[in-house]
C-alpha cells in the first residue's frame, strides 16, 4: 500500500473540532474531507470513528542523554516513549557528554538521531562562556536554536560571563533559548539550608533553595537583555507567578520574546514533594499552587506561547542520594499529551488550546517546516486518541529506559491508541515499530 485513508475521525485542528476523513499518501497529507472520501486506490484503510485524530506533538524541551549518560536514557528508548505518547517531534538541549558545543559534536547528535530515532528530531547549539564565534556558524535552516544555561543546571555549560552574555544577545542570528535561574541566589540559599540541616536537607525546600527570586532575577535579566538587543528570546519551563508579567499577552508572530510552560509546572505544585519527593525534584523547582494557578492562566491568554516537557531522565538510584547529590529531571515524554487532555477534562484548558500550546504553537514559533497542523501538503504526523478509554500509569506500561514516572499511580482518561511519523504507522496496540525512522526538522528562513 502507498496511502492511508483514516475514516471518520474527530478532527482537532486550527481551533476547530469536526468529523473528516484524511487521505495521506508518501507521507504528506493530501486531503481533509468533512465531506468524506468515497474510495481512494492503493491504500490502507482505518476506521476512526469516535476516536480524536490530533496534529503531532512537537517538544521544543527535551534531554535524551545520548552521547554519554545513556545509562539514564537514549535516543531509541526515549523516541519510543514520545512515539506512544503522542510525540511526532522533538528538539533536544545540549547538555550530553560531551556538550554540544562544536558544529561537529552537534553533527555527531544530528547522526544519533537519524540512526535511533523513531521520531523527528532537531538538536540544540550549545553555548558556554568561550564559544560564542563556534556557535554563530550554527545554520537556523537546519537547527531549531541556540541554547544558554543562564543557572547552574548543568554545571560547566553555566554562561556567567557579563561581557559573554552581552555579545550572545547582540550576536544570536537565530532563536536564542534559556534556562534562567540565577546562581548567586541559588549558591546563597543553599548556604542556608546546609547551615540548617547539613546533609539531611528535605526536599521540599528545593523550591525554597532554587526559588522564585532566582528565576525572576535571571529571566527578567534576559528579557531585558532581548529588548535592548532585538534579540529573538525564548524563555523555558516558566515556574513562578511573578516572571509572567515579563511577557506580552500577544499573537506568536508579534513577539521577538517568547515563554514555555512544562507540563510538571501546570500539573503539580510543592504540596506534591510530600508524597513524590525526588521524583518531583526538576530545576527551575515546581512551586507554589499559586505559582501553577498563574502559570495556568499564561497558558489561557497567550503570554506563556507553548507547553513542553523538560523530559531529563535519572535513575531510581541517582534519586535516591540526598538532596546535594540528586540530580533534577524525569521522564515525561510519554504522558505530556495525556496530562493536558486530562486538565481539559478537569475544565482548566479547552481542546483547542491543548492542540495549540504542543502543537501548532511550537511549529509557527520555531517555524517548523509543514509540520503541528492536520493541513493538505503537510506531514502525515498524526495522533489518534481514544477519550473514554481510561487507564492508570504503572511501571509495566512505561516505555521509559529509566523505569519510572512521576505520573505512576495516575489514572488518565484518555489514551494513545495510533501515532503516524511522516505517514507511517509507528505506534499501535501498545507497541513501537522500531524500524521506523524520524526525520531531521527544517526550518522555514
Amino acid at each position: 500500500m502507498s496511502g492511508l485513508l483514516i475514516r471518520d475521525a474527530l478532527v482537532a485542528n486550527d481551533g476547530k473540532t469536526f468529523q473528516a476523513d484524511v487521505l495521506v499518501r508518501s507521507g504528506i497529507i493530501e486531503r481533509v474531507a468533512e465531506e468524506g472520501i468515497g474510495s481512494a486506490r492503493a491504500v490502507a484503510e482505518i476506521d476512526a470513528k469516535g476516536k480524536l485524530l490530533l496534529p503531532g506533538v512537537i517538544d521544543d524541551q527535551v534531554h535524551f542523554r545520548e552521547p554519554g549518560l545513556t545509562h539514564k536514557d537514549d535516543i531509541a528508548h526515549a523516541s519510543a516513549a514520545a512515539a506512544a505518547g503522542g510525540v511526532t517531534s522533538f528538539m533536544e538541549m545540549p547538555n550530553t557528554n560531551p556538550q554540544t558545543l562544536t558544529q561537529e559534536l552537534l553533527e555527531a547528535k544530528y547522526a544519533l538521531g537519524a540512526k535511533h530515532s523513531v521520531v523527528n528530531y532537531s538538536f540544540y547549539m550549545g553555548i558556554s562562556n568561550d564559544n560564542l564565534d563556534e556557535a554563530l556558524r550554527t545554520d537556523p535552516a537546519t537547527v531549531c536554536g541556540l541554547k544558554a544555561f543562564l543557572g547552574s543546571s548543568t554545571g560547566n555549560m553555566l554562561v556567567d560571563d557579563p561581557a559573554t552574555l552581552d555579545r550572545l544577545f547582540r550576536k544570536a542570528h537565530m532563536l536564542l533559548a534559556i534556562h534562567a535561574e540565577d546562581e548567586g541566589t541559588i549558591r546563597a540559599n543553599m548556604q542556608v539550608a546546609v547551615d540548617r540541616w547539613g546533609e539531611a536537607i528535605p526536599m521540599d525546600q528545593h523550591p525554597i533553595i532554587r526559588s522564585a527570586e532566582a528565576c525572576f532575577k535571571s529571566s527578567s535579566n534576559a528579557v531585558a537583555l532581548a529588548k535592548e538587543h532585538g534579540t529573538r528570546l525564548h524563555v523555558l519551563h516558566i515556574s513562578t507567578a511573578r516572571e509572567i508579567e515579563l511577557f506580552e499577552a500577544a499573537p506568536l508572530e508579534k513577539k521577538r520574546i517568547t515563554a514555555e510552560a512544562c507540563v510538571h509546572h501546570l500539573w503539580f505544585s510543592d504540596a506534591d514533594y510530600a508524597k513524590k519527593g525526588a521524583l518531583l525534584k526538576w530545576n527551575p523547582a515546581v512551586k507554589s499552587a499559586e505559582d501553577r494557578a498563574a502559570i495556568r492562566q499564561a497558558v489561557l491568554d497567550d503570554r506563556i506561547d507553548v507547553v513542553a516537557t523538560d523530559h531529563a531522565p535519572h535513575t531510581l538510584e541517582e534519586k535516591a542520594l540526598p538532596y546535594a547529590k540528586c540530580p533534577s529531571g524525569g521522564p515525561l515524554i510519554q504522558h505530556s499529551l495525556v496530562a493536558m487532555l486530562e486538565l481539559e477534562q478537569q475544565g482548566v484548558f479547552t481542546l483547542a488550546q491543548v492542540v495549540e500550546k504542543l502543537s501548532h504553537a511550537p511549529a509557527r514559533l520555531f517555524k517548523v517546516d509543514h509540520r503541528g497542523y492536520i493541513r493538505e501538503g503537510y506531514h502525515a504526523d498524526l495522533v489518534l486518541v481514544d477519550r473514554k478509554a481510561p487507564w492508570t500509569v504503572e511501571k509495566a506500561n512505561l516505555f521509559y529506559k529509566c523505569g519510572w514516572s512521576p505520573f505512576e499511580g495516575q489514572r488518565f482518561t484518555s489514551q494513545v491508541v495510533r501515532t503516524w511519523v511522516n505517514g507511517r504507522i509507528v505506534f499501535a496496540d501498545g507497541q513501537v515499530d522500531r524500524a521506523v525512522r524520524g526525520e531531521r526538522l527544517r526550518f522555514e528562513r
